[in-house]
């Protein structure tokens, strides 16, 4: 019995290891390789070899490539934040969690809104962004023999950004200036409550927290990453302050 038990055993870790390396596998060729092969690409046509503006290029390709599920997400966010004192009326009305939860899917069905919809971007784009922090983590030259065979080798990568900053280094300039933005984009989400119940509504009071806590992690983060990730996280959240700008734009016109 104890011998079945332990070639079971061995058979199960044997099977996660291959799952484990099946996915890793998966990861480099989907998500790491192309993303360091378009980068070197990128260099190496961007006049003057400017890694930086490589990245920067890289990073708004990206995030026009996920435009139409960010607008959405911030779409049915907006929307969600509209309808707060409905969802609060009927919270207060209906006591019965499953009567509950039923009056609030009418709400969304007739509001046209999925309250869950803002997470799939966030879902997506973490294992776009650890990709990407290996991805600058390769700048250094010693993953050019991961270059597609029609992508030309450079010598080497030249981590300077317009010649002032070493984007293989921290940068504390450029991780204030990522937990700057971070913060106004903040701002530009913070949750609407009504006057009656800012001090007692704990979603308000969370986010109202968020709003300073965010920034500060960022901060923290890029000012411990290589400063590649901070111009990253520069440019991403400055595209999505103009993104929400435009569509509050788009509600007022």
């Amino acid at each position: 019995m104890n011998k079945v038990s332990s070639v079971l055993t061995r058979s199960f870790v044997s099977l996660l290891l291959d799952i484990m390396d099946l996915l890793i596998t998966a990861f480099n060729e989907i998500l790491y390789r192309p993303l360091f092969n378009i980068l070197v690409w990128l260099y190496n046509i961007i006049p003057g070899n400017d890694l930086g503006i490589a990245i920067i290029v890289l990073t708004v390709g990206i995030k026009l490539v996920l435009y139409p599920l960010n607008q959405k997400a911030i779409r049915s966010q907006k929307t969600l934040q509209e309808i707060q004192p409905k969802i609060k009326e009927i919270q207060k009305k209906y006591k019965d969690k499953s009567q509950q939860a039923e009056e609030l899917l009418k709400l969304y069905k007739k509001t046209k809104i999925n309250p869950f919809s803002g997470f799939l971007p966030i879902l997506i784009q973490i294992p776009i962004l650890i990709a990407l922090y290996k991805v600058f983590l390769g700048i250094n030259g010693n993953e050019l023999n991961n270059l597609y065979a029609f992508i030309s080798k450079p010598e080497g990568l030249n981590p300077m950004f317009l010649g002032i900053v070493n984007l293989s280094e921290k940068n504390w300039i450029l991780a204030g200036l990522a937990g700057i933005f971070q913060f106004i984009q903040s701002k530009m989400n913070e949750p609407k409550s009504g006057l009656n119940d800012k001090k007692t509504d704990f979603s308000y009071l969370l986010g109202k927290q968020m709003v300073y806590l965010m920034p500060v992690i960022t901060i923290l983060i890029a000012g411990s990453l290589p400063s590649a990730l901070a111009l990253y996280w520069i440019v991403i959240t400055l595209f999505g302050i103009f993104q929400q700008w435009r569509l509050e734009t788009k509600k007022t016109a």
